[in-house]
């Protein structure tokens, strides 16, 4: 074989003949890396449940409202630091050894686009990484000091995540799923399925919940004005 033919396949990247030249393999393995983003993702939600379980403008937040006040507090550490650092530094990660580096060549056995800075992928991280980081922290200071506006920020960073999460999906599957190894159970179907479907899933969910509460507050908005306006012309008459 060729020297110019080993060189492009000395990674662990789909398609197989990917060209990567500046790869240099991780030194960190699998379990540490997982157990790195899962461990902060869960001290971070159970940080996030301890300060929603506290007294807000006078009442309690539900269990349901605290969980999903977990997900914006984990979703702006996701989004502001990890997806930030792939937004900063998409150019030299292949080659580069730092912990987060090494987190996205690991991601990356689920979806390649991370190591050779498609197009895409780098736009919608650096907007991720700029928008909805700081609005999902901004989702849970708007509850948690019961601001007017809390339900809207909460539609906009949904619908953002929703819109990301499907297009990541549908631009793979024109791509014929050719950056990962098709049907293998960890890298194609836990990191790139199941770990990006919670962007489609949850979302949705908080979507409605914002739909149902907003439509309610201008229901009872017009009902309030419908009766004020009926007040005036009694008066009137």
């Amino acid at each position: 074989m060729p020297k110019g033919a080993a060189e492009t396949i000395s990674h662990p990247y789909w398609p197989r003949d990917l060209s990567i030249p500046n790869y240099i393999p991780n030194d960190r393995s699998m379990s540490e890396i997982l157990t790195f983003l899962f461990s902060a993702s869960g001290l971070l939600m159970l940080v996030a449940w301890a300060l929603t379980g506290q007294r807000v403008s006078g009442c309690h937040l539900s269990t349901w409202r605290r969980l999903a006040l977990c997900w914006f507090t984990v979703c702006g550490f996701i989004h502001g630091l990890i997806e930030g650092w792939f937004s900063l530094y998409y150019t030299i990660i292949p080659a580069d050894q730092s912990f987060l580096s090494q987190l996205w060549k690991e991601y990356a056995k689920g979806d390649s686009r991370y190591v050779i800075a498609d197009n895409f992928t780098v736009c919608m991280e650096t907007v991720t990484a700029c928008l909805w980081g700081p609005f999902s922290l901004w989702v849970v200071a708007a509850f948690l000091y019961n601001r007017p506006y809390r339900f809207v920020l909460q539609l906009i960073v949904s619908l953002g995540q929703l819109y990301g999460a499907v297009l990541y999906f549908y631009t793979e599957h024109r791509d014929g799923y050719i950056h990962s190894e098709y049907n293998h159970p960890v890298y194609f179907w836990f990191y790139f399925v199941f770990m990006n479907v919670l962007w489609i899933v949850i979302p949705f969910l908080l979507i409605v919940d914002s739909w149902c509460q907003l439509s309610f507050t201008q229901a009872l908005s017009d009902k309030q004005h419908t009766n004020t306006s009926s007040s005036r012309k009694e008066i009137i008459f």
